[in-house]
This record gives structure tokens, sequence and C-alpha cells, in this order.
């Protein structure tokens, strides 16, 4: 048997448009397994952060460059994949991508010093960017309407997932030895051979086109001039500043420092997001048969702004909880409705480069969320984190409104 090449599938898959569940196809399971694979590479491996102090010899401060030379060449490498999605294919740049980023990750947990693993570990990254972008173009060309949105919600659900579970079984593999987590990476090779063999992704191929690549860059920047588009990507920059600069960094301290729980109760606290976020987010296709994407995106910005303002206001770690599962709510809203309309506004020939700018933008955002959150803690305290929260918050759902609007 031969692998499945691009040039084997349609323009649209013909189940687009049956009436049978999209989740009956084993396509769609191997794209969840792409983006399931591709999510836990920080919070799977932070659980052995302080055993990779000891071991290393190295500062609390230093550890942190494990994370940062991960998420840094994705900056680059994202829109790169994207671009050579488009001109040769999802299949030809995702599986190789899959490999990388399996064999990189693997090699890691061989590493035994410091060095040496911060390169692994940025090779790695760079291979990790564009793999949930890949996942999400793909399920774009496969299906639209309703099922595109719901598609995109049960692969916002295979996030979340992994985000509430890398970290336990995390916890798990750290116990056995320091570097057995940083192994997890290596589930990424059956699942790039399963992607090679037997995923049927529709032909895209931009070489053929007539105009070439300036040609290609130029509908590119056409994309990203139109203001929807850029209104997308710049709400959802503002979303992530929110995600990892104020509910991701300071939610632990707050229930640390306040009401003194432990670890695994911020840890907790933080998976109920993932949860609420993950059962919202499966029903994202009915909803979006009545309410657009565009509102659904606005609505949860208010959500996002009002849970964190009553953080800080909860008489207990239970409050916190209840206002972290009300957030999860906005994440399960507003992230597949924002995948989906970018696929609908992002032609066949630019999908690619388009979702992978989205995963350049959650990276700006991972980077400048806790500078900028930062800045609030040591002016006013961390009650000052979600008050500053919930005015970037209601910026960012002004933003929404007028850069939206023009539908």
């Amino acid at each position: 048997m031969a692998p499945a090449d691009d040039a084997e599938g349609s323009a649209r898959s013909p189940s687009a448009s049956s009436d049978s569940s999209p989740l009956a196809e084993l396509d769609v399971w191997l794209l969840f397994a792409v983006t399931l694979v591709g999510v836990g590479n920080v919070s799977g491996v932070s659980p052995a952060f302080p055993q990779v102090v000891d071991v290393l010899g190295i500062s609390r401060v230093q550890v942190g460059w494990v994370v940062t030379v991960y998420s840094l060449p994705g900056l680059l490498s994202a829109p790169l994949a994207g671009i050579g999605a488009d001109r040769l294919g999802r299949k030809r740049v995702l599986v190789p991508t899959l490999f990388v980023f399996g064999i990189a990750g693997g090699a890691c947990a061989l590493a035994r010093s410091f060095p040496v693993l911060l390169v692994l570990r940025a090779v790695q990254g760079f291979a990790a960017a564009p793999l949930v972008g890949l996942a999400i173009t793909i399920i774009g060309d496969r299906y639209d309407g309703a099922t595109r949105a719901a598609v995109v919600g049960y692969n916002a659900t295979a996030l979340n997932v992994g985000t509430a579970a890398f970290p336990a079984v995390g916890g798990m593999l750290a116990a056995i030895a320091w570097y057995v987590p940083f192994a997890l990476p290596l589930l990424a090779l059956p699942v790039g051979t399963a992607v090679a063999w037997k995923l049927e992704a529709p032909a895209v191929d931009g070489r053929s086109s007539a105009e070439g690549f300036r040609g290609y860059l130029r509908t590119v920047g056409a994309r990203l001039r139109d203001r929807r588009v850029f209104g997308l990507l710049a709400v959802n920059l503002g979303i992530f500043v929110l995600i990892f600069g104020a509910f991701l960094t300071y939610v632990p301290e707050l229930v640390e420092t306040r009401f003194g729980a432990s670890s695994v109760v911020s840890g907790v606290v933080l998976a109920a997001a993932s949860v609420s976020s993950a059962l919202v987010a499966t029903q994202i296709g009915r909803l979006a048969t009545w309410i657009p994407p565009r509102r659904l995106i606005q609505g949860s910005i208010v959500i996002d702004g009002v849970a964190l303002l009553l953080m800080p206001l909860a008489p207990g770690v239970w409050g916190v909880g209840m206002a972290s599962l009300f957030y999860g709510v906005a994440q399960g809203l507003n992230q597949p409705a924002l995948q989906t309309r970018l696929t609908e506004l992002s032609s066949e020939a630019s999908r690619g480069v388009i979702l992978s700018l989205n995963g350049t933008i959650l990276r700006l955002g991972q980077a400048g969320g806790p500078l900028l959150m930062g800045l609030a803690l040591a002016l006013g305290g961390i009650e000052a984190v979600f008050y500053a929260a919930g005015g970037v918050a209601f910026l960012v759902g002004l933003a929404a409104l007028w850069l939206l609007s023009a539908e």
C-alpha cells in the first residue's frame, strides 16, 4: 500500500456533503491526534522542572529557557510552514514536521546537559508551532458550513483535553525520572506514520498557479488587508494575552498566596477551565447554525472580562474555581468560532499561511502577556493583575465590535 498523497484527495471530502457524522471518519481522528500531540510540550514537561534544576545544576530562572527556546522559533516556523502548505501541499509539510517534532522531542529525553537540551527543544519548537494550524487548515479544506464549525469545535475539545491531561501525565512520568516527560513527543511518530499512509488531504498545490509565487504573496497580502481577517488576528492576540498573561500565570499565585492552597489545588482550578472549554467547544457546530461566529467571539470576550474581574473578589478557592469554569466557557466559544471564521475568510490558496499566522499570534501572546501583567503586578499587587486583565478585555471587546463588524 502506498501512502495517500495530496493528489488523491478531492477539492472537498465527499463526506463533507453527506449526512453522516464526520466523527465516523478516520481522517478526522488523525487530525485530532495531530492537535493532541502538539499541545502538551510545555505543560507536560513543566512538572519535571524542579528536578531539572537539581540534576543539571541550573537556576530557577534558567529553567524557564526550556519554555522560551521552545516557543520563540514558532514565530518564524509557523508562517513558513503555512506558505509551504499552500505551495507544496498540506501533507507534504505536515508529515515531515511531525517526524522532526517527534524525533527532536524524544531526543530531549536523552540529553544530559542543559545546552544540548536547549538546542533540541528549539528544534522541537520549530516543528511544533505549525501542527495545530495545519490540522485546522485541512479541516477547513475538507468541510464547510456548520459541519466545518462542528469539526473545528471537536478539534478544540481535543486541544483542551490535552491541556488538562498533560500536566498530570507529565507529573506521573516525572516521578519515574526527570527526563521521562520529555519523551512524550515520541507519540508523534506513530501519528505521523498514520497521517502519511491514511490521511486523504484535499489536493492543494500552489505551484501550479499561473500567477506564481508573487501572485501568491499578493493573494496573502490582500487577505491580511481585509479588515475582518486582520481583526480576527488582532482580537486573538488580545485573547492570548489574557490567557497566558493573567489566567495561566497568575491564577495559581492568587489561590496559593491568598488562600494557602497547594499546587495540586491550583492545578485543579486551571483544569476546570479546560473542562468547561472542552464541553462548550463540542456544541459550536449547533451554535453556529443560529449565532454568527463574530457574535460568539464578541460575547465570549465579555465573559472573559467578567470572569477575570470576579477572581480577586472570590471569597475562597471555590469562587476562583467557579470563575475559572466561567472563563473556560469563553475559550470554548471564541477559539473554535475564530478559527472557523478564519477558514471561511481565507481562500484555499492562502488558508495554510493565514491559519499558521494565528499560531504566531499565539506565541506573541505567550511571550508578551506575562510581561504586561507582570507590570501590573509590580505596580499594584496580585489584584491589579486581574483588574488590568479586565481592562484589556474591555479594549479587546471594543476592537472586536469595530474590526469584526465588516460583514
